[in-house]
């Protein structure tokens, strides 16, 4: 059973001692009738406070964030005309302060009591969200126990990161709404937080105590500003051994050859995973997360060799996942990064029906619009369009034995010769090895391997991470 936390009591665990500056000013009840005075009055008593949220700043980790806190025990955490006003309050505010902001909601959604006109403010409180995130702010979400209805339909889903509390109860319908109109239960096990990550829905479930950590982590990556903002000197000039193209598509293919994951380990101080496409769809195949390379951040979209099987190839969710990430950067200003590394997208009665080539060609569109710093890393293989998908960006590096082509090998032999014995042939012919695409002007810089990454994964990952700090430090000292 879920422990409900007072507004109070949260902001005891998640911000700093003291540290709590309240921006509201006395609520204006809104006139409906004696009774619902009287609810209001004995909300008021119970709680000690004047309406259902409190917002104003607060210190995290020493960071100052606006915060705008529902409180359940006020009539369910209702949004009613005062409880909106308040709120849209609060986050011009804090835009124009230039605070990010983090929301804690924990509400049954709008006041019933005021009806329509209170109904309306969840647009309004929409929109002065909108427009904090136009001004390229960071908008933090914190799903509480419950969290239905308008809330959940309108600031709580618009976050830029999203976490909810463990076995919180969050959805649109609420179940006593859903048993009394259709006369029946709602299906266990939906409405949870824990369902809702498996869908990709929300980014992460953690408990209260956690929330401080997040946030400062959060905007140590969206916020803080590099130390390094000048330029940096020339690339290094590495030496890269001239091999066969089939030595570097088998090389690709080996299974312990280090892939993203082992890059972010070995490379990256800041890691904060986010979660799928936040309209019900998530792919094993691709990471999504906020990193920092040295004192670099970026929006970090990572191909990842072990979540794509035979089974589970790159999908169109994969794609749509990559779209928020895109998103996500430009609405935070952050550099771009993409890792590049599949065996190719899936090939499927799935993935054409759910749109996979509409899905690359937006990808593309996307990323060619894109007004931040963009870094494409090819780490190992790059066939078709799932690789394409994620190569156009301002500077292009490749790992030596990774390898960009429309097809497998095997697949371009099985088209021109009708049969696969000659792929090794057409790696060849076709160009595409690192040093084929650098000589194209398609590759910028070859990261070497000291004579292949799986061997030195390390080491090999370590020269990516700098390799990938110097060219962002370089472009985001051009902006």
């Amino acid at each position: 059973m879920t422990t409900r936390l007072s507004a109070a009591e949260l902001l005891e665990v998640v911000a700093d001692a003291d540290s709590f500056e309240c921006w509201d000013s006395p609520a204006v009840e809104y006139p409906v009738d004696q009774a619902y005075a009287d609810e209001l009055a004995a909300a008021r008593a119970k709680t000690g406070l004047d309406e259902s949220v409190l917002t104003g700043a607060v210190s995290i980790r020493g960071r100052r964030v606006a915060i705008l806190l529902s409180e359940f025990a006020f009539l369910a955490g209702s949004i009613g005309v005062a409880a909106g006003d308040r709120l849209v309050t609060a986050i011009h505010r804090a835009t124009a302060e230039g605070l990010p902001l983090l929301a804690l909601p924990t509400s049954g959604g709008t006041r019933m009591q005021e009806g329509t006109v209170a109904f309306l403010q969840m647009v309004k409180i929409t929109a002065a969200i909108t427009a904090h995130k136009a001004a390229h702010l960071p908008y933090l979400v914190y799903l509480r126990h419950p969290t239905t209805g308008g809330v959940f339909a309108s600031w709580g889903s618009l976050g830029h990161l999203t976490v909810a509390e463990p076995s919180a109860l969050i959805g649109f319908l609420g179940p006593r709404v859903y048993e009394a109109l259709y006369d029946d239960t709602f299906p266990g096990g939906v409405q949870t937080s824990e369902n809702l990550q498996a869908h990709g829905l929300i980014d992460a479930v953690r408990p209260p105590e956690q929330l401080g950590e997040i946030v400062d982590r959060a905007l140590r990556i969206m916020t803080d500003t590099p130390r390094c903002r000048r330029l940096v000197a020339d690339p290094p000039d590495w030496d890269v051994e001239d091999v066969p193209a089939w030595a570097s598509v088998l090389a690709s293919r080996r299974s312990d050859r280090p892939g993203v994951r082992e890059l972010l380990f070995n490379a990256a101080p800041d890691v904060l995973p986010l979660n799928g496409t936040g309209q019900g769809e998530s792919d094993p195949g691709l990471i999504l997360a906020l990193v920092r390379f040295g004192d670099m951040p970026c929006v970090l979209l990572g191909q990842d060799r072990r979540g794509q099987t035979p089974t589970t190839p790159l999908g169109p969710a994969a794609l749509r996942e990559a779209r928020r990430g895109m998103r996500l950067a430009q609405d935070l200003q952050l550099p771009l990064v993409t890792v590049i590394d599949t065996a190719g997208a899936a090939l499927s009665k799935d993935a054409e029906e759910g749109g996979l080539a509409g899905e690359i060609a937006r990808c593309i569109a996307d990323m060619v619009d894109l007004d931040t710093p963009t870094v494409s890393l090819l780490l190992g293989q790059g066939t078709g369009g799932g690789a394409l998908a994620l190569v156009p960006a301002d500077r292009v590096l490749a790992a030596q034995h990774a390898w960009l082509s429309p097809l497998p090998p095997e697949g371009a032999s099985a088209i021109v010769h009708r049969d696969v014995a000659h792929a090794a042939e057409m790696a060849d012919r076709q160009g595409i090895r690192s040093v084929d695409l650098r000589r194209a002007g398609i590759v910028d810089l070859i990261i070497p391997e000291r004579p292949d990454a799986a061997e030195e994964a390390q080491q090999f990952c370590e020269r990516v991470g700098a390799a990938l700090h110097r060219e962002l430090a370089e472009l985001i000292a051009r902006r």
